[in-house]
C-alpha cells in the first residue's frame, strides 16, 4: 500500500509541475506584476499544505517534498511582495 501512496505523491507532484508551467507561460508579461500579488495568497495556501505535509513527524517522501514545497513557496511569496512593493513605489509622488 505504501508503494501506491508514493506513486500517487509523485504523480501529483509531477502533474503540479506541468500545470504550473503551462499556467505561467500563458500569462502575458504585462500581467505578471499584478498577478504576482494575487499569487501570494495561493502560495500562502501552498505553504499551509506543505507545512501539514512536512510536519508529520516521520521522515518519508511526503516530508521531504513538503519541505521543498515550503522553500519554493516562501521564495515565491517573498519575491511577490518585493515585486509588488517595487511596483507600488513607481506610483508614489516624489
Amino acid at each position: 500500500m505504501e508503494g501506491l501512496d508514493l506513486l500517487m505523491h509523485i504523480y501529483v507532484f509531477v502533474l503540479a509541475i506541468f500545470v504550473g508551467f503551462e499556467l505561467i507561460t500563458k500569462v502575458p508579461p504585462t500581467l505578471h506584476t499584478p498577478l504576482m500579488s494575487g499569487s501570494n495568497a495561493i502560495s500562502g495556501i501552498t505553504i499551509v499544505g506543505a507545512l501539514l505535509s512536512a510536519g508529520l513527524g516521520e521522515v518519508n517522501i511526503s516530508t521531504i517534498l513538503g519541505t521543498i514545497a515550503i522553500v519554493f513557496a516562501m521564495i515565491n511569496v517573498v519575491g511577490g511582495f518585493l515585486v509588488t512593493d517595487r511596483m507600488l513605489k513607481m506610483f508614489k509622488k516624489k
